[in-house]
């Protein structure tokens, strides 16, 4: 039986003009789902420098869908990691975990602080309220974005096993995101063994959490492995918002 307490958070990862037409057709999926406004943005202020919000007719929708109560997540600056990662660790992560698309990975903590500050001020700007939080690009934060989103005054971060208090630390939720990978057949095909395993395994958690990417939606499989896994979480979880999470902590 579904309990008031099992939460579903979804969220939709690289907003902004690059690829409109992509968050237009998830976020139509999600309130097809049921889910209505209940969902996350997570916006990329200009993806790879190619793709500038500010001043883009974007902003207008993106305004819009924050007035109909959608969230909307500070998501790096470009979303595009151009650092020299000197130990081996970062340097795996960089290279396995993301196209190099892990922005907050290689900076130290004056460079991400300015950037969470300025995407901060460009999004709040054009939506006309405050934003839910950060989320650092392909979830991975060095220790200069750790120690700046400490002192940035984000209310809510996450990263791939949890979401959390910026401010105190204090874990908000645990557990592995359901996501997709599409860049390769190798990735597409383990990313839809790992939904199929998670959506049964995650019946049970309080809050599961949910993620796409514009690039989802362009791969058949990974499309009804996304409606399929958001099919089942909805029989025993409600859509959320992140925010949410601090009602429970308060």
């Amino acid at each position: 039986m579904k309990s008031d307490r099992h939460q579903l958070l979804l969220s939709i990862h690289d907003v902004g003009p690059r690829f409109e037409a992509e968050v237009d057709r998830h976020a139509d999926r999600f309130a097809a789902a049921g889910a209505g406004h209940r969902f996350a943005m997570l916006v990329v202020p200009n993806h790879w420098g190619k793709a500038p919000l500010a001043g883009s007719a974007f902003g207008t929708h993106l305004r819009q869908w924050a007035s109909l109560g959608v969230e909307m997540f500070v998501h790096g600056w470009f979303h595009r990691d151009e650092a020299r990662h000197r130990g081996p660790l970062d340097r795996f992560r960089a290279r396995q975990m993301t196209a190099g698309e892990g922005e907050f990975l290689g900076l130290d903590a004056s460079e991400a602080a300015r950037r969470m500050a300025d995407g901060r001020k460009l999004i709040e700007d054009i939506i006309g309220g405050p934003v839910a939080g950060f989320i650092a690009p392909a979830w991975l934060y060095g220790d200069g974005a750790r120690v700046a989103l400490a002192q940035s005054g984000f209310r809510i971060a996450e990263d791939h096993m949890r979401v959390w208090s910026p401010a105190t630390g204090a874990v908000l939720a645990r557990g592995p995101v359901v996501t997709w990978a599409s860049r390769s057949k190798a990735r597409v095909l383990s990313s839809l063994l790992a939904a199929r395993v998670l959506r049964r395994a995650l019946r049970p958690a309080p809050v599961v959490r949910l993620a796409v990417h514009p690039g989802d939606i362009h791969v058949g499989a990974v499309v009804r492995s996304i409606d399929k896994t958001l099919a089942e979480l909805m029989i025993s979880h409600h859509p959320a918002h992140y925010t949410d999470l601090l009602k429970g902590a308060a």
